[in-house]
């Protein structure tokens, strides 16, 4: 067995049935010991379309996504990517090709300080330097990534480490997350019982479709509304409407796996109030550092410790209190969606209604939202039990890839896909992907053939006629574009095309494009009067 064979066999002793990836000389040794282990490579059109594909299966499947590149460049492409999926927490083994160890410092093919670059963006980084060693990082790299808030980690594979023998005892043996559990259950059950307008706040791992019912069952023990904040437009996030203006109302706020940070306002004034009380429970001491600088002397109570178990310790101890009143003012503002908005073409609003029939009418539907104005639009307007979105990186073109590691996670699933034409440009070839790994999903592009968001700013800060940059090419066909890469597509012009347009998507059995004509309208930021 060589080293490219203990992290195969590795991979699937793990649980890892299939590993995203664009191909390299660096790691040549890998898909070789691939193919002994039966361990299905879903080859992408570039690096981060690869990460993309590992987070969003992650997030999916609850599950370890591996994302395998090559030395250098290829690793360089997948960065960007792998900030997301930290801000995404999921757990996600990033592996790149490197160069030789024995040749280190006598400039060999696509030599890089890898793990210098990787560190800002991951939970750890890794370098072996024999095979044995390869094993033992192998083992923490894992448990790490699964571990706390989870999140990527890197491991640099130099070629002569993959291409050398080793012993079957060098195999990694412990692979199980190190749980951390929490210890303060009474603490928290005294401060909520006490409060007369509490708050739960959540990070990713505990939204709806990855928190295993959490969020739910922590309403119903404490009487306490939970929001999840992931948005990179923070408490101008329309997917939780007028919550901001409720979120000053609040007099006590527990953040679980969640600390003050842009999208609660610094937990500062005027977001938070001045007199609320702050409990934080998080993974890592150094956010609750940061919780604990912010708070002050607001601070009632922080402690270490798995967002999950954190939830379900305070639901077993939890003392119920009725609070009505809270409760239907908290949903009266998160679910507030007034908006007026006119404008010539297929609005949002009703492209969304039908999207949103078809989320309906589906057994195991899976709603993913792309950045830009239509993303907002659809995070606002359709729902569905597990919804992926571009998170709190605040990047855009991660939804190709993301559909389709949701696809390999549930083949089964109902997958809908909502972007902007712009952030259509970012991935398109991952359509090419899709078709290959035979991972049908239904892409809905709403295309004002402009970015929108950057345009609206440029307005708004700079003045009606200071707007430059923004236009795209209003004939581009990213329909015919997806079709060419062995996809459905269809062009829809006006409103009464959507149902049959779905329809045909649907019947085609291969990933779809709907390139919708939509009106040119902002993001929608909900303020009741």
């Amino acid at each position: 067995m060589n080293g490219a064979r203990l992290l195969t066999r590795t991979l699937r002793t793990a649980g890892v049935e299939t590993v995203f990836s664009l191909s390299g000389n660096q790691i040549m040794p890998v898909y070789d010991a691939a193919i002994d282990d039966d361990l299905r490579i879903i080859h992408t059109r570039h690096e981060g379309g690869a990460v993309y594909m590992a987070d969003g299966f992650a997030q999916v499947s609850g599950k370890l996504g591996v994302a395998l590149v090559t030395a250098a460049p290829g690793f360089a492409n997948a960065l960007s990517a792998v900030y997301s999926a930290r801000m995404n927490e999921s757990p996600v083994l990033f592996l790149s090709g490197d160069s030789p160890i024995a040749e280190r410092g006598n400039a060999p093919f696509q030599e890089l300080d890898q793990c210098a670059m990787a560190a800002p963006v991951v939970k750890a980084t890794f370098r072996p330097t024999t095979p044995t060693e390869l094993g033992q990082m192998l083992g923490e790299a894992i448990r790490i990534a699964l571990s706390g808030r989870q999140g990527p980690v890197h491991i640099a594979l130099p070629f002569d480490v993959l291409k050398a023998d080793v012993p079957d005892s060098a195999l990694p043996t412990d692979l199980a997350p190190t749980p951390r559990p929490f210890d303060n259950a009474d603490a928290v059950t005294a401060a909520l019982a006490e409060a007369r307008r509490p708050l739960i706040l959540t990070g990713p791992m505990l939204n709806e479709g990855r928190g295993q019912g959490r969020d739910s069952a922590l309403r119903e023990a404490t009487g306490a509304p939970v929001i999840c904040l992931e948005s990179p437009r923070g408490l101008r996030d329309p997917a939780i409407g007028a919550f901001a203006e409720v979120l000053q109302q609040a007099d006590l706020i527990l953040g679980i796996g969640k600390v003050p940070d842009f999208t609660m306002g610094f937990a500062r004034s005027p977001a938070v109030s001045d007199a609320a009380g702050l409990i934080f429970i998080d993974p890592e001491e150094m956010a609750l550092d940061r919780a604990r600088a912010l708070a002050g002397d607001r601070l009632i109570l922080s402690a270490q410790a798995d967002p999950g178990a954190a939830a379900d310790a305070i639901v077993a101890g939890a003392q119920h209190i009725d609070r009505p009143d809270w409760l239907a003012a908290v949903d009266a503002a998160r679910f507030h969606r007034d908006d007026p908005s006119t404008a010539p073409g297929i609005h949002p609003r009703t492209l969304c209604t039908h999207l949103q029939a078809t989320l309906d009418a589906a057994l195991d539907p899976i709603l993913i939202c792309d950045g830009g104005e239509f993303g907002q639009w659809a995070q606002a307007l359709l729902h569905a039990p597990m919804r992926l979105t571009n998170g709190l990186s605040g990047a855009i073109g991660g939804g190709i890839g993301y559909a389709i590691g949701a696809k390999v996670a549930r083949p089964d699933a109902t997958v809908i896909l909502t972007m902007g034409d712009g952030t259509a440009g970012f991935t398109l070839a991952e359509f090419d992907t899709a078709a290959r790994a035979n991972t049908p999903f239904l892409a809905v592009i709403g295309n004002d053939a402009c970015w929108n968001a950057e345009r609206h700013i440029q307005i708004r800060d700079y003045g009606e006629n200071r707007a430059i940059g923004c236009d795209l090419d209003p004939e581009t066909r990213y329909d015919r574009a997806a079709a060419a890469l062995g996809c459905h597509g269809s062009k829809v012009p006006d409103d009464a095309r959507i149902a049959p347009a779905i329809q045909a998507a649907f019947a085609s059995d291969k990933p779809a494009v709907l390139d919708v004509a939509i009106a040119s309208l902002a993001a929608p930021v909900f303020k009741r009067a």
